[in-house]
């Protein structure tokens, strides 16, 4: 049992009431500890009526808005749970001159108190911050969210290894040297959140994601705007309104597409091919030029083509009886020269950029002859007619140059040319008669 001073302010009194001893050291240390709760209460209320009516006052009448900011995240208000917490931690020893054991318990449970209420105020002060970084143009798109959040978990850390310290009472730096041996550990349980670490500050300093941008990435069924970018997580919605959630080292470790470059030029690019039947390619006939002659976007091109063919060939005295002598027009060749022209008048189609009409690598599906160019316009639903619109004309003229477009066969197309057999074949009809 601990022994009390005997010069405590009231140990005396109750002693003279006829009280014992040890009944008059509890009342006495109960008696502190209702004067304790007393004082902090007057300091509390004072802090938050008085202190927080003036401080209130003060932010609402002045033109900056940073300290509204700060007073709408409660920063203030957490500042003034310290006022309370001073008052006891300086008054403590004097209300408790004789009870050592119990100045010393009580001081630890302030201080302790007291960094929490620090450690508080600074995550509503950097939240408070992050507020205001998000809303200001400089800082638009950047990972402010992460910064914060390596910030408060510095904090929190910091925070948790002085707790510790005056509980087991040892030096920081002993608990400091504990965590070190424990590295490993230690690097297994925030793995995740030391990689988004890295990746965030990778990604800020390259500025390779902010918010508001259009990616996608393929990995995780992400196609979407950037929503949130955290210290371990990058939020996307996807544009079926859903939302992926991604590893924020996955933009480092893993590949994907960003379309801010699409978005700042203020054009998209079209890419899409349309496949012809290549038995259907073949050369120019006379008949065949004098009708393409008659298509107003190709005309001027067959005539010159026409005239330096012509010229060649009279040239090396090419033999005209069979085509595949000397040089001549094919109906893709004019096709593709039509296509190409038709792109060059369209209105939607930025011409500043590459507009091209190329073929490709023929396969089993055709020979497919591929539009490459760029709309001026990149609204989705716009650009999605646009594209739309080029490709119905583009399909439609296929036939107008006697080209067909490949398409695999289908159910219908088997019944019918099982039909015109039965027609063309007149013993089948017979033979099942006789059956």
């Amino acid at each position: 049992m601990e022994e009390f001073n005997l010069e405590h302010w009231a140990r005396d009194w109750f002693l003279e009431k006829g009280v014992t001893e040890q009944t008059a050291s509890y009342l006495t240390l109960a008696l502190d500890v209702v004067l304790l709760v007393l004082i902090s209460l007057i300091a509390d209320f004072i802090a938050r009526r008085i202190i927080m009516g003036f401080v209130s006052s003060y932010v609402k009448r002045s033109k900056n808005d940073y300290d509204d900011i700060f007073l709408e995240k409660k920063v203030f208000s957490g500042l003034s749970h310290l006022v309370p917490a001073l008052i006891i931690y300086y008054t403590l020893p004097w209300l408790l001159d004789g009870i050592v054991i119990s100045v010393d318990i009580f001081l630890k449970i302030i201080n302790i108190y007291m960094i929490i209420i620090f450690l508080m105020v600074i995550a509503r002060f950097l939240r408070s911050l992050e507020y205001i970084g998000l809303r200001t143009e400089r800082f638009e798109g950047k990972p402010i969210s992460s910064y914060i959040q390596v910030f408060i978990l510095t904090s929190y850390i910091i925070g948790g290894i002085l707790i510790i310290s005056m509980i087991i009472g040892r030096s920081p730096l002993t608990i400091l040297t504990a965590f070190g041996a424990a590295t490993a550990v230690i690097l297994l349980i925030f793995r995740d959140t030391i990689l988004g670490l890295v990746a965030s500050i990778q990604i800020a300093a390259n500025d390779m994601v902010r918010l508001g941008d259009w990616v996608s990435l393929d990995k995780y069924g992400a196609d979407g705007d950037v929503i949130d970018i955290n210290l371990t997580s990058v939020k996307v919605r996807n544009w079926d309104k859903t939302i992926t959630t991604v590893p924020t080292y996955s933009f480092i470790a893993d590949s994907f597409k960003n379309w801010r470059g699409m978005q700042a030029m203020g054009i998209r690019r079209i890419k899409r091919s349309i496949n012809i039947d290549i038995s259907s390619i073949k050369f120019v006939s006379d008949d065949m030029r004098d009708r393409f002659l008659k298509y107003q976007r190709v005309s001027d091109y067959v005539k010159q083509r026409q005239t330096e063919i012509d010229q060649f060939n009279q040239e090396t005295k090419a033999d005209k009886s069979e085509l595949i002598n000397g040089r001549h027009m094919t109906n893709i060749g004019v096709f593709r020269r039509y296509a190409l022209r038709y792109l060059e008048e369209h209105p939607k189609i930025d011409q500043k950029e590459t507009v091209m009409v190329r073929q490709l690598q023929p396969t089993e599906e055709g020979l497919p002859l591929e539009i490459y160019a760029f709309s001026s316009d990149i609204a989705w639903v716009n650009y999605e007619n646009i594209q739309a619109d080029i490709f119905d004309h583009l399909i439609a003229a296929v036939e107008k140059f006697d080209l067909r477009i490949f398409q695999n066969p289908s159910g219908t197309d088997f019944k019918t040319l099982q039909l015109r057999d039965e027609v063309d074949d007149p013993s089948n009809e017979s033979s099942s008669q006789k059956e």
